[in-house]
């Protein structure tokens, strides 16, 4: 059966477009990959020197941005950030707008006019990542890999939109897509937003308009207009990443769709002159039309959507830079705090950030921090209990609500670590990724013993028993001894200096020592004296508690100085 010519070119036309985006999108993911294994420990550092700074921050979303190549993925990121406490919402909204800077580095990377090289670079960098020994000679090709899938994709789409121009049913469906009226405006802006909303990545469909305006389906106003349209579909992902989060991060997802809702808002009334200024810039007419061998080619108009996608986003950017607090102000009035207290937490489990591997290892290693807090405050709490028989009932519940906390904090951080190491990432950030497995597990441990000696001395305290006035100066003199030994390590992970091992293990083997000798006075007091079973019970435990105790402690020193890593 044949059919007309028209369904023919649709076909033709669907197929290599699909199959350019799919590329496209790979291309974004796999030169995503590699420049995070390269800049993977400066990302780290980079989210780490986020300040109160409003230029520190934007700069810091501009690079990070820069480097994974997405403002979706690294505006999910801060939702995150912002989700755990970690991050401010005025450093959050100053991120962002650095980021809105940021994604405009991909159209620069689309407008350079080297398409017809994209499939040599995908091929020559795609043996060199199957055959390289080095792993950063790997990462390196992968990331060459992703910019010539990137542009072989591009390739693809543009010639997949010329059979457009011989259908007259979809000139005359995008010839109603003319910015000319306001009301045609404003269809072009909620066309990309709507588009952008859909696939969720910005770049991808600039991507798409830059393919279909270089072939001639598009015109300039109306491909600037989609543009406009699109900045605020991207801001979507962070929306639907907000769902379940904090307070604070709820306002940190409107803040962005805020300032891009109202960046396309001071355009629209100076759309022509915006127009004007951008081909300007370009230095020729974006809608310059030229023919070579009988062929129609559009040389300035990919170049004309790049600049101004990246007018749009520094003007913006320069615009809500001083009122980066008021907004934070208003954003607090939009988004009220709730009736009741927060507990920042980790996000939940969300896919799209295992987009951004190493930043999710740095996540989790502020949240093992965060455990590690935890578990001081339940020390602090079961001192008090021992020392003060008419202690307050809430030290009580705190040791047992942080116990909880810290089970919830230790299972999310394992969802989080386990999905992230099978993703392409360097051998050195799978390694620490598995020693903050072990650290987390082994922190979730010391609060589930500091809760048992807690129950033990309950336990006798409702039989109506309570341990000598000796027996307690020893239970907190050994407390004392553990308490410090945990936090001279919990202290080495949090500045990255693990501690020397010999003095670790001097340290312990004094605790261990102390606990002998704890154990044996006890033993010889029973061959002297009768004593209650249940305190001498409770006693052993207790001591038995602290010395397991000691033991985890010393395991997190032995993962940090690179011993014992499974």
């Amino acid at each position: 059966m044949e059919y007309p010519v028209n369904v023919t070119l649709i076909f033709d036309m669907f197929f290599m477009v699909v199959g350019g985006l799919t590329i496209f999108l790979l291309g974004m993911n796999n030169m995503s990959s590699g420049m995070q294994a390269i800049a993977g420990d400066r990302l780290r550092q980079l989210i780490s020197a986020v300040t109160n700074n409003r230029f520190m921050a934007i700069s810091v979303g501009f690079l990070v941005t820069g480097i994974i190549q997405s403002s979706s993925i690294t505006s999910v990121m801060v939702v995150g950030f912002v989700n755990v406490g970690v991050m401010t919402l005025t450093q959050a909204i100053g991120v962002i707008l650095g980021a809105d800077i940021g994604t405009t580095v991909t159209g620069w990377i689309l407008a350079l006019k080297i398409g017809k090289y994209g499939l040599p670079l995908l091929g020559v960098a795609g043996l060199t990542f199957l055959f390289a020994k080095k792993e950063r000679l790997r990462y390196t090709a992968l990331m060459v890999m992703g910019i010539g899938m990137i542009f072989f994709g591009l390739e693809l789409m543009k010639n997949g939109f010329k059979p457009i121009r011989e259908i007259p049913e979809f000139l005359a469906l995008f010839a109603r897509f003319t910015p000319d009226t306001f009301g045609g405006l404003m269809l072009c802006v909620m066309t990309g937003a709507f588009i952008t909303a859909i696939v969720q990545s910005s770049s991808a469909s600039v991507g798409i308009v830059m393919g279909m305006a270089a072939t001639g389906v598009l015109k300039f106003d109306t491909s600037v207009a989609l543009v406009l349209g699109m900045n605020i579909g991207t801001t979507i992902t962070a929306l639907l990443a907000s769902i379940g989060t904090t307070t604070n991060a709820k306002r940190a997802a409107y803040g962005h769709t805020i300032t891009k809702f109202i960046g396309v808002l001071w355009v629209l009334p100076i759309f022509p002159l915006f127009l004007s200024i951008v081909s300007y810039l370009t230095g020729n007419d974006p809608g310059t039309i030229r023919i070579e061998n009988g062929t129609e080619s559009y040389p300035y108009i990919i170049h004309g959507i790049a600049i101004a996608h990246t007018i749009f986003n520094i003007v913006n950017v320069v615009l809500f830079t001083p009122f980066i607090n008021p907004l934070a102000k208003l954003l607090e009035k939009i988004v009220p705090e709730k009736p009741f207290q927060e507990q920042p937490r980790l996000t939940r489990y969300d896919i799209r950030m295992l987009d951004t591997p190493s930043l999710i290892i740095e996540q989790s290693r502020r949240e093992i921090i965060l455990m590690g807090d935890r578990i001081k405050l339940m020390f602090q709490h079961l001192r008090n209990i021992l020392q003060d028989e008419n202690h307050e009932k809430d030290n009580e519940k705190m040791i047992f609500q942080y116990e909880e906390e810290l089970d919830t904090m230790q299972k999310e951080i394992s969802i989080f670590l386990i999905d992230t190491i099978p993703s392409d990432i360097t051998h050195d950030q799978v390694r620490e990724a598995q020693s903050q497995l072990r650290i987390a597990d082994e922190y979730e441990s010391i609060s589930d013993h500091i809760a048992t000696i807690l129950k033990l001395y309950l336990k006798m305290k409702m039989a109506k028993i309570s341990l000598t006035t000796e027996k307690y100066k020893d239970i907190l003199e050994l407390h004392e001894q553990v308490v410090d030994y945990y936090q001279m390590i919990n202290e080495s992970f949090g500045k990255r200096h693990p501690e020397d091992l010999t003095k670790v293990y001097t340290e312990g083997n004094t605790i261990t020592h102390h606990f002998r000798e704890l154990r044996s006075n006890h033993l010889e007091r029973l061959s002297r004296k009768k004593l209650d079973p249940l305190m001498s019970v409770c006693y052993m435990n207790m001591l038995n508690a602290y010395r397991t105790i000691k033991d985890q402690v010393q395991n997190v020193a032995e993962v940090l100085a690179g011993e014992k890593q499974r």
